[in-house]
């Protein structure tokens, strides 16, 4: 749990860039410091060996022998000389030393490599200690020539070795000095840093997710109340006008799903209500036909009265399909499957529609697929619906217009996955805001109409498990398309069985 915390990870984080940095730092300090103190040791040590290379041409011109040994023990003395000495270049024999045990014997090989290289000082371990070379040449000087020849330039190399040790002991004692000061700023660094993270970001994290807890639980009178001016008070004032909204909302969603509820029980009322009327309207109606029918037989050939009649007639038709949609409305029927194409269902409502007095001044546009796969479907449903469809198409065009109807196959990779029907009009088209309402159960843009048209096609669908929509603009025309599942082989439903 506290691995996973955020504020672990900041702290964790800190604490680890702190001692890179810091490491990087004193690595750094070490370094620095290591080399100023070589360069003062060598400045020093220069002006040692001028003073030693004096005392070599007194001693050497006065043919004091005794007195140049003397003083190069004497120098020796120091406590971080580990020796004096003179050599010869050439050779690399050891000509005049502090020790006088090392005369007649060669150098160390570093010391001549270091002369023979050009370099003036150089670090190297003896005995397992660290000790610093440094070679100066005594170059000839006019009273020397007179001795040595003015052929030889350098007429030995003089060699001090220093001991390192005194040296590190320094840069260790300043480098845990320094290491101690990060370390303890670093530690500084972090208490601080925790201190403000637990306290300022940490605990009222952990209030804010209290808070939503209790809201997720339903509870919606949280609120928050921020102590500082920071960014976690504004996430909490977030919070609390988060909450006022949503109590806002929730409000107006009780009331519209109150409304809704007492719409839908009213709908429902007259629902039953418009089913029981229809029931009782269905059957006068039918005994009001066949009686004005037989009456109709009575009057001669040319009588006005049978015009009369035949407006009679119409009106008990127009009476009789109103009560049959309210009861599709209020019980539709089960849907009974089978194997269809689509095609050959269009072609045959498109022939019941050409008959129909509306259709004369429309003309025809039909685009179908021949490669139309076959959709598991009620036969009369949809028929039902393209009729109704096609002929709510002519009825929007009553100067003429022309009737568009399409058909194609939805692919999915390779394989069929839906069959459209597509119909569309060049009437004057749908406003937007009833674009939305013209699916909704009595509702119509008709001088005549029960407004059940539309919503009845788009619940015969749903069971026939497709999907019908709508696109209009007016004065541009509207197009509905119905889209139905290809069926495959797996598609379950009633099969035949062969016959032996």
């Amino acid at each position: 749990m506290l691995k996973s915390s955020l504020i672990f990870r900041i702290i964790v984080m800190n604490v680890l860039l702190l001692t890179v940095g810091i490491g990087i730092f004193t690595a750094f300090h070490y370094k620095r410091d290591r080399q100023n103190m070589l360069e003062l040791t060598i400045d020093g040590a220069e002006i040692l060996m001028a003073t030693i290379e004096n005392a070599i041409f007194n001693s050497k011109c006065k043919g004091d022998s005794k007195k140049l040994q003397s003083t190069l023990e004497f120098i020796s003395n120091s406590p971080n000389l580990r020796g004096v000495r003179i050599f010869n270049p050439d050779t690399g024999l050891v000509i005049n030393s502090s020790v006088s045990e090392e005369i007649d014997q060669p150098v160390l090989m570093q010391e001549l490599e270091t002369y023979r290289s050009g370099k003036s000082s150089a670090l190297f371990e003896d005995k397992g200690e660290e000790i610093l070379g440094i070679v100066r040449p005594i170059r000839s000087r006019a009273l020397c020539q007179e001795c040595h020849g003015r052929e030889k330039a350098v007429l030995g190399v003089l060699n001090l070795n220093y001991s390192m040790l005194f040296t590190t002991e320094k840069l260790a004692k300043s480098s845990r000095c320094f290491s101690l000061s990060m370390v303890f700023i670093t530690v500084l660094l972090s208490i601080g840093v925790s201190v403000i993270l637990i306290r300022y970001v940490r605990k009222p994290i952990q209030v804010m997710t209290r808070r939503m807890a209790r809201v997720e639980q339903g509870e919606k009178n949280v609120r928050m109340v921020p102590k500082y001016h920071d960014e976690i008070s504004y996430l909490m004032h977030s919070f609390n006008s988060m909450l006022d909204r949503l109590e806002t909302a929730q409000k107006e969603l009780e009331e519209f799903h109150f409304q809704q509820m007492e719409q839908a029980d009213r709908l429902a009322s007259i629902g039953e209500m418009a089913t029981g009327m229809a029931h009782e309207i269905k059957n006068p109606l039918a005994g009001i036909s066949g009686a004005v029918t037989v009456l109709a037989d009575d009057f001669p050939p040319g009588d006005e009265r049978r015009q009369v009649v035949q407006d009679i007639l119409a009106q008990i038709a127009r009476l009789n399909k109103t009560a049959s949609d309210l009861l599709n409305f209020g019980r539709p029927g089960l849907p009974q499957h089978d194997y269809l194409n689509l095609n050959d269902l269009v072609k045959e409502t498109l022939f019941f529609v050409a008959q129909h007095p509306e259709a004369k001044n429309v003309t025809q546009q039909v685009a179908l697929d021949d490669e139309l796969p076959p959709v598991w479907v009620d036969r009369k449903q949809v028929q039902q619906v393209l009729l109704n469809i096609m002929i709510n198409a002519l009825q929007s065009m009553p100067d003429g217009g022309v009737l568009n109807l399409r058909s194609g196959v939805v692919m999915d990779d390779a394989t069929p996955r839906s069959v459209e029907v597509t119909i569309g009009d060049t009437g004057k088209g749908i406003a937007a805001d009833q674009l939305e309402k013209i699916f909704t159960p009595f509702f119509t843009t008709k001088l005549r109409g029960t407004g059940l048209g539309l919503s009845i096609c788009r619940q015969l669908v749903k069971q026939n498990a497709g999907h019908l929509e709508v696109e209009s603009a007016l004065g541009q025309g509207t197009t509905f398309t119905l889209t139905f599942p290809a069926a495959t082989l797996a598609e379950s439903g009633p099969q035949e069985e062969p016959h032996e």
